[in-house]
């Protein structure tokens, strides 16, 4: 069996951004008019504002400019509904992002839906959602996206194959299954309540680690030539695949960190400069 090939996210990442700076140049030579993402964050989760400071950064690498909501532990969902509409009001700014998870006394769900569909480049909204799964253009949830062009990128076609996704959040395991199927995978979305979920695993031709469980799906559940995505990160820098033993038995494989995690942040500045040209990502296809 050939060696496994390392889908390496934080270099395709950094072509993406790349590419962005070069068509903002074309756009705005003069940088005078930039795209503006929003971030709220609400609360104090050192994890979270980790996060935000990287997509503020990576903002300013690319030319764009970053407005940073901060808001308390406190805040209750009325408030919260609020500062989305005075974004969503404002002409200067193209995309917002709720940073994940919010406190518990936010109603999250309708906090996300307050975000207009035109404004949503983190792909989170129900509406947003509709689309992918009725296979018309949006903008889609970042981190499945990020591992669809990464597949794309390294000329993995994924029709005909057998796709298992572990996980069935509604930002990461779900739209996941719906990509794949929308590129002519045969998709089997397991979950907790998964029975034989080792069984269904061997079989498959593409495994999605989304489960949010350190090293959950194991190596010997990988059958040999399988392309594994790791979409967790966890403590101590591991996934929910056990790829220290897994990749050698794969044919292409994400490290944890440097694979899915950059280009998470990658589609996120990509699909804010798309609601800045006033279109949606394109229609997944397979090729």
């Amino acid at each position: 069996m050939k060696s496994p090939i390392i889908l390496n996210g934080k270099a395709i990442s950094e072509k993406i951004r790349n590419e962005i700076s070069q068509e903002l140049k074309k756009i705005d030579p003069n940088g005078s008019n930039p795209p503006t993402l929003a971030t709220i964050l609400v609360g104090n989760n050192p994890a979270s504002e980790t996060y935000v400071n990287m997509k503020v950064k990576a903002c300013a690498t690319v030319g764009m400019l970053s407005k940073y909501v901060r808001l308390p532990e406190e805040t209750t969902t009325e408030q919260l509904l609020h500062e989305i509409r005075l974004l969503n009001e404002n002409p200067q700014v193209h995309g917002i992002l709720l940073q994940h998870p919010v406190p518990h006394q936010i109603d999250e769900r309708l906090c996300f839906d307050a975000i207009l569909p035109e404004k949503d480049v983190d792909g989170v909204t129900t509406s947003s959602f509709g689309r992918l799964s009725m296979g018309k253009e949006a903008y889609f949830p970042c981190t499945p996206y990020g591992m669809v062009l990464l597949l794309k990128e390294y000329g993995i076609s994924v029709a005909g194959k057998h796709a298992v996704v572990v996980g069935r959040s509604p930002i990461l395991g779900k739209p996941m299954a719906i990509m794949l199927t929308n590129l002519d995978a045969t998709v089997t979305l397991c979950h907790s309540k998964t029975q034989n979920l080792k069984e269904l695993v061997k079989q498959a031709d593409i495994v999605v680690g989304a489960v949010g469980k350190p090293e959950f799906i194991k190596s010997d559940w990988i059958k040999d030539g399988a392309v594994l995505l790791d979409a967790g990160y966890n403590v101590g820098n591991v996934g929910d695949i056990e790829i220290s033993v897994a990749k050698d038995k794969s044919s292409f494989y994400t490290p944890v960190p440097g694979g899915v995690g950059p280009m998470t942040i990658a589609v996120l500045i990509l699909q804010t400069l798309y609601s800045y040209q006033k279109k949606f990502s394109p229609v997944l296809k397979s090729t």
